[in-house]
């Protein structure tokens, strides 16, 4: 258990100067293949109201399967209050398609094989040479990078503008439903 708790550490701490975009910050436009190759904006989605956005490091990833599940036994609520909700890997159409399955997702799941999107929301990182010995992320991810992003949720206002974001380098730390769904109450209680 030790081990696993050092090598926890040195991923952290690697991962500890990303900061991610903040509250306020525009949100960047994105069209990124889903499960099936179809392109899904930002720009697009947002028409239809409030976009949430989980990053996550990929389908291999236990806890950002934890994750995943977690908000899809919220999604009723999150749709009934008028959000979006889109999840962004590096990993390739068909692993989110694996993902999907999985997990029995009902939302979308994109896919930033060369990791544009994760780069343009400030979440990439190198996790070091000890986590590339333990997992070889140049298969697991699409383009075949060595990179990693920050987990992170994001809730995107119409105005493309951050209303609520979570970065956290400690990546078994999400920003979890109830929390994500206290924001959307809070937002659509001011649109009123």
């Amino acid at each position: 258990m030790g081990e696993l708790q050092d090598f926890q550490k040195l991923v952290i701490a690697n991962a500890a100067e990303v900061k991610g975009l903040s509250v306020g910050d525009r949100a960047p436009d994105f069209n990124l293949p889903n499960a099936f190759g179809k392109k899904v904006s930002l720009y697009e989605a947002l028409k239809s109201g409030i976009v949430i956005i989980k990053f996550y490091r990929g389908e291999w990833c236990p806890i950002c399967n934890l994750d995943l599940r977690e908000i899809q036994n919220y999604l009723p609520r999150i749709k009934s209050l008028g959000a979006t909700l889109l999840a962004i890997s590096p990993q390739r159409p068909d692993d989110a398609l694996t993902a999907i399955q999985k997990n029995e997702l009902e939302f979308e799941v994109l896919s930033d094989a060369d990791q544009d999107v994760i780069k343009a929301y400030n979440l990439q990182f190198d996790p070091g040479e000890d986590y590339h010995q333990r997992r070889d992320l140049t298969v697991l991810n699409g383009e075949g990078l060595k990179t990693l992003p920050v987990p992170a949720t994001f809730i995107i206002n119409t105005n493309q503008i951050i209303e609520a974001a979570h970065v956290e380098a400690n990546y078994t730390q999400r920003m979890g439903p109830l929390e994500i769904i206290h924001v959307l109450e809070r937002m659509v209680k001011r649109e009123k």
